[in-house]
């Protein structure tokens, strides 16, 4: 509000009861305007503050308002002056909504080619393409390069059924042909006409030089958002890349913002004071199936969250030819019309022509039908919401990229499927729309003004001006601008080399049967990492909580928790050696009992080197149970993204973790790992097994820059750490070795040549096994022990082996069968996870030998790990049992 704006929008909504006193409450009312009138709207603010604070004291029971008039946050006083040629701008958003249009209905015309089947959507980009374009010819700058001076770049994260609009302006960029337009969602039949095939949404992994960031699964671009800004100041407070005068832009849509994890992080973007971030939710009231809120209004909804939550909300809810009516409006009719008017109305206003509007909005009183007299029925018809304006859009724009010390959010109002008429504006169904009839093409044409004739409509021909058109020169010089063309993902990346793998790990790598957990060997390579000068500074420690848990406490001292206030409190553990440090340089990410916040710390960081140049190496440690079964979605999200990192998880396995129970014990993170293509998974016993994976890992990601991400499994249980055996590196990564042999005890007194039995374990359980393999030594068995590093590699080895062989490849033997052939005997397999884990090699063991497959399906329960590995049948007697049984079924 400002000192023009007209007393009666600065009225609250009328009480419930009766004012008791009229003349005093106009008294007070009149007063207030004055001294706002008089004193400006700093000291009307004093003096609200001052009344609320009288009103807390007395215990009155009221607090302010969060919601705002329905209107625009920014008055037509306050706008900036446009800065572009809003004529060629019409004209280019009018032409990428249909070339969108066109690529969406071509593709599902199966009588030209197309298949009905490959669906796509329309309507989500009509609403929001005016909020793209103003984006793409006004803020959203791209990375010129990465020498001092050089913009970064900022990050804009799409909302993805508009992708379609994305590629009909790289389109008119001349990023993408007329070919690749015809082929969109036809990745795999594309490549054979010379073409590239567009993905549905944006996948980075699919289009791995154009889309940036994955946000086709609802929520994730959100909280994404919010811990990328978060992980530039990271860098900005730590020196480590500058990333001030840039910023994270997020077109969401209304109804995403049900999502939890959209809603989960708006305290902490307000609590870091992320200034560099800006969402703009395109509010144009309609879910898939219907409204967002029917009954209700999702804006003044969604500006009480966003206010209460400490962003600065901006409403962008009326366009340029509402204003002229906003200022007839003497008896605030509009104001009071639009405070009872609910979504699901809305929507129906949207979906009818100019004559229902008159009649049912403009026709509701008197004072509305005087504001509407004069306007003929095609004007009441094209009356904009703010989303479609471009002048109140880049006012928004600009008043967010200005606005200091908080994160800004626009709620945009906009018409869903806007312009396509009968077709689908404001329609129920409008959504999945992706079909037009030839009147619906015309309409369509006639509405945008769009050069083509009836024929090139009818036919949905693709659009694009001449290079040395006015639109066309308009268009690149924008870009040239803002340093080019977005979306684009670069990968260069300087390689950062990894210490020797002795200089931090010998004490795993000779052991000599310390005892020790699996975690407690990690935390201790990880200090020695981050000592070191090149690799160290890059390394990003993440946990959500219980750091003290998993033996880290030692490193808040070493190189302290991250905090963009540092700390301004003396800890009540000062004087201990592992006294509880934040610090702006600090370098350990601790987010709280957040597992999708600390997710999205690790996915900021795991693509540093992608969207900031900047290679950094995420570690998260977590309990394994609250891993891919609680944020699986965002950790395929990361990997669509090429994510590059580590996910440690701690207090693996179904047994390990004595005393928790149920909800704590993880028996099948390993399994989902497994269907994640660009993620291995290890499940290492012993310290020196787990430095030799960590040392490839670091290898793979920091010096040959291979997109993959490592899922490591960390035990608490103590026991003794034998030397690594001689030459298994190679095998370890692999995914399995030869552990060792056990000799039959009485073989050489019997006789007889003892029977022998193959053992083969993993984790937590492969101790087990080894003394399994001691009992049957004990009883005339020869047990050969084998340390099962990855299932999951193993099985994509024997897969791709057999791939190759129905290929008519030469293809070598899986490596399982490889290694099982120096040993003979039933092979019985045990480990902490559910049997479907285990079971994964089956098809590529050597033919005729049994396979026996021991594991902990079902719930967990809360005992001791012994008392839980008897009930599961993992333990040493239940592994010997198995073998005893397999030997007598043969």
């Amino acid at each position: 509000m400002n000192d023009l704006t007209p007393h009666h929008l600065l009225q609250t909504p009328e009480p419930s009861a009766t004012d008791p006193d009229p003349q005093e409450t106009a008294e007070w009312t009149e007063a207030f305007h004055a001294l706002a009138a008089t004193q400006g709207p700093v000291r009307a603010r004093q003096m609200l503050d001052a009344l609320a604070r009288v009103a807390r004291e007395r215990r009155i029971g009221w607090q302010p308002e969060l919601c705002t008039p329905y209107m625009n946050t920014i008055a037509v006083n306050e706008q900036p002056v446009f800065p572009g040629d809003l004529a060629i701008e019409e004209r280019l958003a009018s032409l990428m909504r249909w070339n969108a249009l066109a690529m969406v209905v071509r593709a599902n015309q199966s009588e030209s080619g197309g298949s009905s089947e490959l669906g796509g959507h329309i309507a989500s980009y009509a609403s929001a393409a005016d909020l793209f374009e103003t984006g793409f010819n006004h803020f959203f700058r791209a990375r010129e390069g990465t020498e001092p001076g050089q913009h970064r770049g900022d990050l804009v994260f799409f909302q993805p059924h508009s992708a379609p609009g994305v590629y009909a302006r790289a389109y008119l960029e001349g990023r993408l042909t007329e070919k690749d337009l015809s082929f969109y969602r036809q990745e795999l039949t594309a490549p054979a006409q010379q073409a590239q095939g567009l993905c549905s949404y944006p996948h980075p992994y699919l289009m791995p030089d154009f889309w940036q960031f994955p946000t086709g699964s609802m929520g994730i671009g959100p909280i994404s958002s919010i811990y990328h800004a978060r992980f530039m100041r990271y860098l900005t407070h730590r020196r480590l890349l500058d990333c001030t005068g840039r910023k994270v832009w997020g077109v969401f849509g209304d109804g995403e913002m049900d999502e939890p994890e959209s809603m989960s992080a708006l305290t902490l973007a307000a609590r870091e004071g992320l200034d560099n971030l800006v969402w703009v939710v395109n509010c144009n009231l309609q879910r898939l199936d219907g409204p967002v809120r029917g009954n209700g209004r999702i804006i003044d909804e969604l500006e009480k969250l966003f206010a209460g939550a400490g962003w600065n909300v901006i409403k962008l809810v009326w366009g340029s030819d509402w204003d002229g009516l906003f200022a007839r409006d003497l008896t605030g009719a509009l104001t009071q019309a639009f405070a009872h008017t609910v979504d699901g109305q809305m929507q129906t206003f949207a979906a009818k022509d100019g004559r229902f509007n008159r009649d049912n909005f403009f026709g509701q009183n008197e004072e509305l039908a005087r504001l509407a007299q004069g306007m003929t029925d095609e004007q009441i018809d094209r009356l904009k919401r703010g989303g479609h304006d471009l002048v109140k859009i880049h006012a928004a724009y600009a008043a967010a990229a200005n606005h200091r010390g908080q994160p800004t959010v626009i709620l945009a109002h906009t018409k869903k499927g806007y312009g396509m008429g009968s077709a689908g504006q404001g329609r129920m169904t409008t959504h999945s729309q992706k079909k037009f009839d030839e009147t619906d093409l015309i309409e369509f044409r006639n509405r945008f003004n769009l050069p083509l004739s009836d024929e090139q409509a009818r036919r949905i021909d693709f659009y694009k001006p001449a290079a040395d058109s006015p639109e066309m020169q308009y268009l690149h010089a924008r870009r040239a601008a803002l340093g080019g063309y977005l979306p684009r993902r670069d990968t260069a990346a300087d390689v950062v080399p990894v210490p020797p793998l002795a200089g931090y790990a010998q004490f795993a790598l000779a052991a000599d049967g310390k005892e020790m957990s699996t975690t407690m060997a990690f935390v201790r390579m990880l200090g020695s990492l981050l000592k070191d000068s090149a690799l160290g500074p890059r390394i990003v420690p993440i946990v959500a909580d219980e750091a003290r848990t998993f033996g880290m406490a030692n490193l808040f001292k070493q190189v302290g928790i991250y905090s963009s206030v540092g700390q301004r409190y003396a800890p009540e553990d000062i004087g201990s050696v592992l006294s509880y440090r934040e610090a702006l340089d600090g370098q350990i990410l601790e987010e709280g009992i957040s597992e999708a916040g600390a997710m999205a710390s690790w996915t900021a960081a795991a693509t540093s080197y992608s969207v900031h140049g900047l290679a950094m190496l995420p570690f998260y440690i977590y309990y394994s149970m609250f891993g891919f079964q609680r944020v699986g979605d965002q950790i395929w999200a990361a990997a669509d993204q090429r994510a590059r990192g580590f996910l440690l998880g701690a207090t693996s396995g179904r047994t390990t973790l004595g005393g928790e129970g149920l909800q704590h014990q993880d028996g099948s993170s390993h399994l989902i790992a497994a269907t994640i293509p660009n993620c291995k998974a290890y499940d290492p016993a012993f310290a020196g097994e787990l430095a030799v994976i960590l040392n490839r890992g670091m290898q793979e990601m920091m010096v040959e820059q291979q997109d993959v991400f490592y899922y490591v499994t960390l035990m608490n249980e103590n026991y003794a750490q034998p030397d690594l055996v001689p030459g298994a590196e190679a095998d370890i990564i692999r995914g399995c070795y030869l552990f060792k042999r056990y000799a039959a005890q009485d073989e050489g007194s019997t006789g007889q040549t003892a029977r022998s039995v193959t053992l083969l374990g993993s984790g937590a359980i492969l101790t087990e096994v080894i003394k399994a393999a001691q009992l049957l030594a004990a009883q005339g068995i020869h047990a050969t022990v084998y340390s099962v590093t990855s299932w999951s590699e193993l099985a994509r080895d024997g897969a791709e082996t057999q791939r190759e062989a129905l290929q008519g490849q030469t293809a070598a033997e899986p490596f399982i069968a490889q290694q099982m052939a120096s040993s003979t005997g039933p092979i019985i397999a045990a480990t902490d996870y559910v049997r479907a884990v285990p079971e994964s090699v089956r098809a590529w063991l050597p033919a005729g030998r049994s396979y026996l497959t021991l594991g902990t399906d079902g719930f967990g329960r809360s005992d001791t790990r012994a008392a839980l590995r008897e009930f599961f049948s993992v333990n040493a007697r239940s592994i010997a049992n198995a073998a005893l049984h397999q030997l007598q079924s043969t």
